[in-house]
């Protein structure tokens, strides 16, 4: 019993890493200073320069997007490992859990560089463009436009690595049958969703087209997060398999 409960505990703690980063990213994400067009940069440098919470909320949705990898990168660590017997050479899906845990952690450390562009940077950059006398408003704003598009590069494959991580642990949910099998289907749907969004970023920025996929990569995680963390925290302890076979939980 002692294998099920430590399933159950990793199951619990990464279902409650994911999902307070999802709300943190979330609460960040609302205090974020926007424009009506985020492509248009002399309305979003201006709605820049003037927010006085810019670099805070930038460290938050740092401090969500950590959690969210760290939960991702604990659940698939765990699946990789309980998807096999001692001595059984690692399955596909093992595998699969494995490269997303991979990406997970790839992912945040993209997103702290990220973060230090958009976050420090490109504020540094505005403000001084905000605040440079006629004449240097040219070649401030240049300067901006430049870190601007260093951060579309790095958010693009910033949301491909995420939504790889994503569609790779949401397949191996959905085949541990542990939780609802519509829990994974919904994180893969999410990483697809991110996946859609880091192409869309590389090709033309935070453009229109961003908006279908980025609502329906939030709505995916923000559901799959809560119906994990639900299910995972009202697992039961169910009688283990033969001996040499994997143990296992459910809901």
């Amino acid at each position: 019993m002692a294998v099920v409960d430590d399933r159950r505990a990793t199951w619990r703690l990464a279902s409650s890493l994911l999902l307070a980063g999802v709300v943190v990213s979330l609460v960040a994400g609302l205090l974020h200073a926007e424009s009506h067009d985020a492509n248009d940069h002399l309305e979003s440098f201006t709605a820049y320069a003037n927010s006085g919470i810019w670099t805070t909320v930038h460290l938050g949705q740092f401090v969500g997007m950590a959690l969210v990898g760290a939960g991702l990168v604990s659940l698939a660590t765990g699946l990789a490992s309980w998807g096999t017997a001692p001595g059984v050479q690692l399955r596909p899906l093992g595998w699969a859990a494995r490269f997303g845990a991979v990406s997970a952690a790839a992912a945040v450390a993209l997103y702290a560089a990220l973060q230090a562009v958009d976050g420090v940077a490109l504020k540094q950059a505005v403000d001084a463009w905000a605040a440079a006398p006629e004449p240097e408003k040219a070649a401030r704003f240049a300067t901006a436009e430049g870190i601007r598009w260093l951060e579309w590069g790095m958010r693009s494959y910033q949301s491909i690595l995420l939504g790889a991580a994503l569609v790779l642990v949401g397949v191996a949910v959905a085949a541990t049958h542990h939780v609802p099998r519509m829990i994974g289907y919904l994180m893969a749907l999410s990483g697809l969703g991110y996946l859609a969004q880091g192409w869309i970023i590389g090709e033309s920025g935070f453009s229109a087209g961003n908006a279908i996929p980025t609502l329906v990569s939030i709505l995916a995680i923000v559901i799959s997060a809560i119906w994990l963390a639900v299910s995972t925290w009202r697992m039961k302890e169910q009688t283990t398999r033969p001996s040499g076979s994997p143990e296992s939980i459910a809901p």
